[in-house]
């Protein structure tokens, strides 16, 4: 099993982040390459659309309001991985009126190496913060 983690800091409260991003079928208000999500069986799964009309079929897995954090798996996409889990966080920064946002998941490689998969999914962590950040930008 591999695993990664993105992070980034964010110059907003932690409930104005987690207003954003925290409905399971925001990714399109603030991840650009996700620019279509449509909710199925009463809001527990969701069916993404990439930029390039690639589907990607996901189910939430848990769901903590108070906390910020929602996890969720994939039932059906085109990456090479199996058992796919991923969480997404936001806490409060220890410098007030900033947050901290964290993207990790948990996944077996099929048909590529561990680093491969890690590879690819860091990147898609990453880049999904950077827009996140850049969405709530002053």
């Amino acid at each position: 099993m591999a695993t990664t983690t993105a992070s980034v800091r964010i110059p907003a409260p932690p409930d104005r982040v987690w207003q954003l991003i925290g409905g399971f079928d925001s990714l399109p208000d603030w991840l650009p390459y996700i620019p279509k999500s449509e909710l199925g069986e009463g809001g527990r799964t969701r069916s993404l659309t990439n930029e390039q009309g690639g589907r990607i079929t996901e189910r939430l897995e848990a769901f903590d309001d108070k906390a910020r954090t929602y996890s969720y798996s994939i039932l059906q996409a085109p990456f090479p991985v199996t058992g796919y889990l991923s969480t997404i966080t936001v806490r409060e920064d220890p410098e007030r009126g900033f947050s901290l946002v964290e993207w990790s998941g948990t996944f077996t490689p099929d048909r590529i190496g561990d680093d491969e998969a890690i590879a690819l999914f860091h990147g898609i962590y990453s880049d999904g913060l950077e827009a996140l950040r850049r969405t709530l930008a002053p």
